[in-house]
């Protein structure tokens, strides 16, 4: 059977289940994605807001108006 074909009938089969059971099956085919949950990406942005906030605190960061940077762009690239 063609994969395509296959990915069609599962689909079909896996709308006779109750929404329950489709959300827990959602959960696993993520889950086998190996990509990153949710928490995980939150973590890692609160870790970057925590970084960039101590820059810009300390200094090290320079802040720049939204405007500024849209005209320098507007310059660049003539948009």
């Amino acid at each position: 059977m063609a994969t395509m074909q296959m990915t069609e009938k599962i689909y079909e089969q896996a709308l006779d289940l109750s929404t329950g059971d489709r959300l827990i099956l959602i959960d696993k085919l993520l889950h086998s994605t190996n990509l990153p949950t949710q928490l995980e990406v939150d973590t890692v942005w609160a870790e970057e807001v925590e970084w960039r906030s101590k820059d810009i605190e300390s200094g090290k960061a320079k802040m720049i108006l939204g405007e500024e940077v849209f005209e320098k762009i507007k310059k660049r690239f003539g948009k």
